[in-house]
């Protein structure tokens, strides 16, 4: 529920009651440099800022693994300081990145599949506390989703507003309004109100969102009128990471529980996520391969109520 975008991808995110709208589905794709850090830390006694809506659960989806099957190489090859081209086994991503003054201020990403659907993405930090966003997203050669987003975060808060699928001959849009506050040094208060407009539908849904952290642990919570999406996150010590999901869909009437956890084996240079969700257990190991630039990616999924087994293969090399 972190954004109105995100509602169709995710498992858990099944809260948009518009279903006969086509929404796009890498929403919460944002490129890592986009919300680093998570909060802006401030040592003068003056309270933090929250951060982006987008990442409130962010900490404790990062523990759980992503799903791979079959085999797959990745190729990353940095051809200067301002273009980076990735290469997927019948996946093509490329990212080119623009420097100014020796800052990042100007980034554009493209995604591209073997069927020529296209995903991109155009960031602009047009001041230190307000980035602008621009993402396109096609089916081919049908467009699917454009979007245009502007956050603003001030020293103890977030504002953003985003227009998704302008449409004048249908006569329809969807507006998102986020806006986060920090209430304490741990205390994050904030909201999320979604409209929507056609011509056989309007409607709008307001989300309340908190999250309190404590020295190795965070809280997270969601809920409004489409459902709610509770996630803890705990550092137990330096290699071990666990986090906690709840999700629940009054459209769908379903409910998701899941458990993740992270161990990192510095002195083995291998990092191991695994997880348990929906009766699906699963893992995905990543090995550094030193001294060379690469690393294998193992990964192994079990589903007991499909009887399914998805087993995945992969190497990134540099």
């Amino acid at each position: 529920m972190g954004s109105v975008l995100a509602l169709s991808s995710n498992p858990g995110h099944q809260n948009w009651p518009f279903s006969k709208d086509h929404l796009p589905s890498r929403w919460d794709a944002h490129p890592a440099h986009w919300d680093r850090p998570p909060r802006w830390e401030r040592r003068d006694g003056r309270l933090p800022n929250p951060g982006s809506f987008h990442s409130l659960h962010r900490s404790c989806k990062d523990v759980f693994p992503h799903q791979i099957e079959g085999v797959k190489m990745i190729i990353n090859k940095t051809l200067s300081s301002f273009f980076k081209v990735t290469l997927h086994y019948l996946h093509l991503y490329f990212e080119t990145i623009f420097f100014l003054s020796l800052t990042k201020v100007k980034t554009l990403i493209g995604e591209m599949d073997s069927s020529g659907s296209l995903n991109a993405h155009a960031l602009l930090h047009l001041t230190e506390r307000v980035r602008a966003r621009t993402v396109f997203q096609t089916q081919q050669s049908q467009f699917v989703t454009w979007q245009f987003e502007t956050e603003y975060r001030g020293s103890d808060f977030t504002a953003a507003v985003t227009v998704a699928n302008p449409d004048i001959l249908r006569e329809s849009v969807i507006l998102v309004a986020h806006f986060l506050q920090s209430v304490s040094s741990g205390l994050v208060l904030g909201g999320e109100l979604v409209y929507h407009r056609g011509r056989a539908e309007e409607g709008g849904i307001l989300t309340l969102a908190g999250q309190y952290s404590g020295p190795n642990w965070v809280a997270t919570l969601n809920a409004g009128k489409g459902g709610a999406h509770a996630s803890y996150y705990h550092r137990a010590n330096k290699q071990i990471q666990v986090g906690v999901e709840f999700e629940a869909s009054t459209r769908t009437q379903e409910t998701t529980a899941s458990f993740g956890y992270q161990m990192d084996l510095p002195e083995a240079n291998m990092v191991f996520r695994g997880s348990l969700s929906r009766c699906i257990i699963g893992g995905v190991l990543e090995k550094r391969l030193t001294p060379l630039p690469a690393t294998l990616i193992m990964g192994a999924f079990v589903n007991h109520k499909g009887d399914k087994l998805q087993v995945g293969l992969g190497v990134n090399v540099g």
